[in-house]
């Protein structure tokens, strides 16, 4: 019987891959080095979109090739969230120190679903450190996942089994005696409605509760409602506040949600995806206080913290509760006490996901590089050039501030006669021009342009070149009114 070899993906040529990798590299180093040259955001030609519907590749391309095609049409036609420029929803700019651990851990290859590996303990770390971080005990338990939506979506889970017990596991919600219902803003991320139709609770168990003038939950609103809802013998169980709400940033009061969480004996969740990480600087950590008495906090690395995407978290109070949420032994999961085997618990029994990439390390490496203190200022100057933004549009008479900036957002408008078409299209302008990329929102019916100062890139001349371009853009209007400020 002849011997046959097996084929494998190992390079034939190790140093001619070393050469290749070395230049790809460069090239990515040039693109962060040099991107102020670039747009933030060009259009992608039909030429290049056309090239991605070939069929499937049978036989291979080098490296090279298929590297040139990343630079020459990929690469100038991302999102754009690294640049400066880039103020639309809330992304982080990412860092060269993170895209390099990235590039270690896809090297490792490391499954963080379990076992007894040192990927896990740089995840335990972590998850020790955000327990330091929001003065939670040593019993809380952590977890990596893509983003704040499923990290919501985990605190759900586990406010269910606490309601309900984990027969909820086997049975359903629908062997409950009664409905449960929860309650969040009506400036909450719509992730919160999608998780309850996720977990089988249906929407219509989302009580949205009315905002305040500081787009904060009306508090009165709040237990009116848990009242209507007891009266008519459905069960409240679950509470979301936001720190950082989607629009402008605004954080809910979380100590007097949590006083009302207590006494009504709801889960108290603070979906913290950008804010919760606040508690990092100094000059923001009061403005969440009641944060630390959370039973859970959702967040997301790859916000404030410019870490690459992607990297959420879930921390929760409670471990044994969070896992007997997630916990499903079986026999190809069996634990040792020693071997590769041993450590548990595992990740995977805090979540639903057993094959995991390791996201922990580039978490790992920004903290163990840039320390708490350095992110920290970071943070606190994404809202000072928030500040530095309302300011100049408040001294502008052709502009007008919809809200005060609360953190990091700041929401404005040209005035005109058709203000809502007029900045729809200074927005698209302003994409289309590769100068600025914010995005849009409506406050009280009314279509704002929306600047989220995430980056860490961003500088006071891009600020000024945002404003540039907008009143530019605005003097192009056919109907152009200037009215006296409100």
């Amino acid at each position: 019987m002849n011997e046959t070899t097996q084929e494998n993906l190992d390079p034939a040529d190790w140093p001619a891959l070393r050469h290749q990798g070395h230049r790809m590299l460069d090239d990515i180093f040039d693109y962060l080095e040099r991107l102020r040259e670039r747009p933030v955001w060009q259009p992608i030609p039909n030429a290049v979109r056309d090239r991605y519907a070939e069929p499937l590749p049978r036989e291979g391309l080098e490296l090279a090739e298929v590297h040139e095609r990343f630079m020459h049409e990929i690469l100038p036609y991302a999102v754009g969230n690294a640049h400066p420029g880039f103020m639309g929803w809330v992304h982080g700019g990412g860092t060269a120190v993170g895209m390099l651990a990235e590039m270690l851990a896809a090297g490792l290859n490391a499954n963080l679903g379990g076992r007894n590996q040192m990927p896990v303990e740089v995840e335990r770390q972590i998850v020790r450190w955000m327990r330091e971080l929001f003065g939670f005990p040593a019993s809380a338990s952590g977890l990596f996942v893509t983003g704040t939506s499923m990290a919501n979506f985990i605190a759900l889970l586990v406010a269910r089994t606490a309601a309900l017990g984990t027969s909820v596991r086997r049975e359903g919600v629908t062997s409950a005696e009664t409905s449960l219902v929860a309650y969040t803003s009506a400036s909450a991320h719509g992730c919160i409605r999608q998780a309850l139709d996720l977990a089988g609770l249906g929407t219509d168990a989302l009580r949205i509760i009315p905002v305040d003038d500081g787009h904060r939950m009306d508090l009165g609103k709040l237990e009116s409602a848990i009242a209507a809802d007891r009266a008519a013998g459905l069960k409240p169980f679950f509470v979301v506040a936001t720190a950082g709400t989607v629009d402008v940033g605004a954080i809910d009061d979380l100590s007097a949600i949590e006083t009302i969480a207590r006494r009504e004996g709801l889960w108290f969740h603070v979906d913290g995806a950008f804010g919760a990480l606040g508690m990092l600087a100094p000059e923001l950590a009061p403005r969440l206080a009641g944060i630390e008495r959370a039973d859970s906090i959702a967040c997301d690395f790859h916000k404030w913290l410019q870490v690459p995407y992607d990297a959420g978290f879930i921390l929760v109070r409670d471990g044994d509760r969070h896992q007997e949420t997630f916990s499903s032994p079986a026999a190809y999961l069996s634990r040792e006490a020693r071997g590769l085997a041993a450590g548990s618990p595992w990740p995977c029994d805090f979540g639903p996901d057993l094959s995991r990439g390791f996201r922990a390390l580039k978490t790992w490496f920004t903290l163990q590089v840039y320390g708490a203190d350095r992110l920290g200022r970071v943070i606190a100057g994404t809202c000072a050039l928030a500040r530095y933004l309302g300011e100049r549009v408040a001294a502008e008479e052709r502009l007008e501030l919809l809200v005060r900036p609360s953190l990091n957002i700041v929401c404005f408008r040209h005035r005109g006669d058709d203000p809502d078409r007029l900045n729809r299209d200074i927005v698209v302008g302003l994409h289309e021009s590769g100068v600025a990329a914010p995005s849009t929102t409506v406050l009280d019916n009314r279509l704002a342009i929306r600047c989220a100062i995430v980056n860490h890139r961003t500088e006071r001349r891009d600020i000024d070149a945002l404003l540039e371009a907008v009143l530019a853009l605005g003097a192009t209007d056919t109907h152009p009114t200037v009215h006296a400020s409100k």
